[in-house]
């Protein structure tokens, strides 16, 4: 049994048992696969994949317990070339930072401007998704970190550290009626008086859409939710259309930016929110990637990231 024969069998059960995907991720030939994983299955007495035909279709219990061996001494590999690439390459190398569109656009910008200054030489790509795509693209190993509201902190198998705290806006035409309230209505504005009029806010996946949701549910009330989007941007192009009342997170209106728009805080009603950053427990990570997580999430030093990374340390 060789290392080759784990990676196969590894990428097997990522690309969902699809012999051609995984040839093609690994650059090899569908046979070659094929044989790899007969091979091992032969050698180690076991047969560790259902198969309907020649097409595999799962893992046999004994080779969900082979696959979870596989996947642990995968991970180590993987950082041996992180330990490698360490000490020969300090401070070069390539961070994948996994997104929502409304981190992307509102929190990283000057945090990867800060960690450009300082890692020159570190390439930074962004891969934007749903935070249940994040949270399995940091798994996989096709991001190095994952920047989202929801899901990272549940998710076994990873690490999350808080970044910033925050709250919901809603978003209207200058002249909508809602702009007519006084100050001190204005703070205590209902879901009654929301749901009057139509609204746009996010998909059910991002930006605390569940706890817009949950309240409106609470409330025995059933907004008109006319225009779901994934990105704040979206939703204030349809409110300046004047298609509803638009639900965004806080830090996506900016008076200035938005001077179309008039903004109500209204984190009284749908509660506060920790955006966080995460990892997969027990990588090694590099001192480019240390950084970058202390730029997010500044209340945390070194020490405390390696201990909550490698907690048996």
């Amino acid at each position: 049994m060789n290392l080759q024969q784990f990676r196969y069998i590894r990428e097997t059960i990522r690309r969902n048992f699809n012999l051609t995907e995984t040839s093609q991720a690994l650059y090899t030939s569908q046979p070659g696969v094929s044989k790899a994983i007969i091979e091992f299955e032969d050698e180690l007495g076991l047969q560790i994949f259902e198969r309907h035909g020649k097409r595999i279709k799962g893992l046999t219990k004994p080779g969900q317990a082979v696959a979870a061996v596989i996947e642990r001494i995968m991970r180590e590999v993987d950082n041996l070339k992180r330990v490698s690439d360490e000490y020969a390459r300090q401070d070069e190398g390539e961070l994948i930072i996994g997104c929502t569109h409304t981190q992307a656009r509102y929190f990283l910008p000057e945090i990867i401007l800060n960690f450009k200054k300082r890692f020159p030489k570190v390439r930074v790509s962004l891969a934007e998704g749903s935070p249940q795509q994040l949270a399995q693209m940091v798994l996989s190993e096709e991001a190095d970190v994952a920047v989202a509201t929801e899901t990272l902190s549940l998710v076994p198998g990873l690490v999350t550290f808080p970044c910033y705290e925050w709250t919901h806006t809603i978003v209207v035409k200058p002249d909508h009626p809602l702009t007519e309230l006084t100050s001190s209505q204005a703070r205590n504005i209902s879901l009654e008086q929301i749901a009057q009029y139509p609204i746009i806010t996010y998909d059910s996946a991002f930006s605390g859409r569940k706890t817009i949701d949950a309240c409106f549910e609470e409330a025995n009330i059933k907004p008109d939710i006319v225009l779901e989007a994934i990105d704040a941007d979206v939703i204030k192009t349809y409110v300046d259309v004047e298609l509803g009342v638009g639900i965004i997170a806080g830090m996506a209106f900016n008076p200035r930016r938005d001077s179309n728009l008039v903004g109500i805080p209204v984190g009284h009603l749908f509660g506060k929110h920790i955006s966080k950053i995460g990892l997969r427990k027990g990588v090694f990570a590099r001192d480019y990637v240390y950084e970058f997580i202390q730029m997010c999430s500044p209340s945390y030093d070194r020490a405390q990231i390696e201990e909550e990374l490698n907690p048996s340390k």
